[in-house]
This record gives C-alpha cells, sequence and structure tokens, in this order.
C-alpha cells in the first residue's frame, strides 16, 4: 500500500486569506504545503517571493515545499532557507550547475528537489539522484493553476519511480499538475507518492478541504 502524501498547491488558495487557508488545509490533514515560486521570466507568471513565505512560516509547522520557477535560483537559496523552506526543487535549466545547486540546498539545511517539465526527458536528473529528496514530474507546463493533466506525463512518472526504485534511496516522486479525483489514481498508480493539488484542495471552501483530502490520498 503506496502512503501517498497531499500537498495544497497556495496558488489555488484565497490569497486575500492565506495565512487562514494554510491553517485551514493543515487542519484538514494536508501533509506539506506547496509554495509556488514564479518570477515572470522563468516562467509567464509573478507569485510571491521569499519575504511572503517567512510570514506565513508562523501559521504552520508543516513542511514547506517550495517549487521555485526562478532563474537563476543560486543567489536566492540562503533567502527561502531563512524564510522556513523545508523543500526546495529547482529546475535543470533554471542555472548552469545542477549538482552545484544541490549541494548548496543541503547544505543550508533544506531537502533538495528537481523539477521536470513536460518537455524534459527524465534521463536529466540521472546523475543527480544521489544528491535529491524529491524529484517532481510537472504534468502540466509550469507557469499558471487550472491547467488540465498532460497524460504522457504518466509514462515520465514510471520512468522516474523505476530510476528511485533502482537507487534504493526514499525519494518522494512527486507530481504537479491537473491533479483531481479523475488523475490522482493514474498517478498513484504510475507510482507517485506525493500529489500537488489547487482547485481539487481548495474548491468548496474550508468545509470541503478535508474531504477533498481525503479524496486524492485515497486516489480519488
Amino acid at each position: 500500500m503506496v502512503c501517498v502524501h497531499i500537498a495544497p498547491s497556495i496558488l489555488a488558495s484565497d490569497f486575500a486569506r492565506l495565512g487562514e487557508e494554510i491553517a485551514a488545509v493543515a487542519a484538514a490533514g494536508a501533509d506539506f504545503i506547496h509554495i509556488d515560486v514564479m518570477d515572470g521570466h522563468f516562467v509567464p507568471n509573478i507569485t510571491i517571493g521569499a519575504p511572503v513565505v517567512k510570514s506565513l512560516r508562523k501559521t504552520t509547522d508543516l513542511p514547506f515545499d517550495v517549487h521555485l520557477m526562478i532563474a537563476p535560483v543560486d543567489p536566492f537559496i540562503d533567502a527561502f532557507a531563512e524564510a522556513g523552506a523545508n523543500i526546495l526543487t529547482v529546475h535543470p535549466e533554471s542555472g548552469p550547475h545542477l549538482h552545484r545547486t544541490l549541494q548548496r540546498i543541503r547544505a543550508a539545511g533544506m531537502k533538495p528537489g528537481v523539477a521536470l517539465n513536460p518537455a524534459t526527458p527524465a534521463g536529466i536528473i540521472e546523475p543527480v539522484l544521489d544528491d535529491v529528496d524529491l524529484i517532481l514530474v510537472m504534468s502540466v507546463n509550469p507557469g499558471f493553476g487550472g491547467q488540465s493533466f498532460i497524460a504522457s506525463q504518466l509514462r515520465k512518472i514510471e520512468t522516474v519511480r523505476a530510476m528511485i526504485d533502482k537507487t534504493g534511496r526514499d525519494i518522494m516522486l512527486e507530481v504537479d499538475g491537473g491533479v483531481d479525483s479523475e488523475t490522482a489514481p493514474k498517478a498513484i498508480a504510475a507510482g507517485a507518492n506525493v500529489l500537488v493539488a489547487g482547485s481539487a484542495v481548495f474548491r468548496g471552501g474550508p468545509g470541503a478541504y478535508a474531504d477533498n483530502i481525503a479524496a486524492l490520498r485515497k486516489g480519488g
């Protein structure tokens, strides 16, 4: 039985009540809080930065799963460590020296992650498998919430799962993009054990969050 962790993406929350939204999903059974950081350069959108992450840290003790969709990433690693990030995920395309970046993330006290865009081949992470604690397969093109799941990424999830199992290490396999009651069981069957979900968690308001999270955790 796969232990599935749910990481609500605050991109889909009510930003006017962001602290309350995080507290609500934490109380509803979330395992991580997924925070998307976009710079309007690496992806076509701008969200929040380290100061906001720092201000939100007081709202919950849950791990902050921070996904950096920015370039370059290295100058901001220490800022997100100081802000309270627990997992820091970067893209291979966001800097020239992925191995060095991952080492810097771990040295700053965070768990390093690598994100794969839909067009990024799984094999690109093989040289750094010993240096990551999380691999994120993007099942949409990054930059916006509310997109539809790209079904071809299920094969990539299967490939990455096989790569992880071969290492014998406990590396989390996360999926982000279009995760809902229909796509969650497919992602889990392919090997994912962390699901990032935005609208599928936050729809219906705080009274629905627990049921939404429970439905995703059991695979829809």
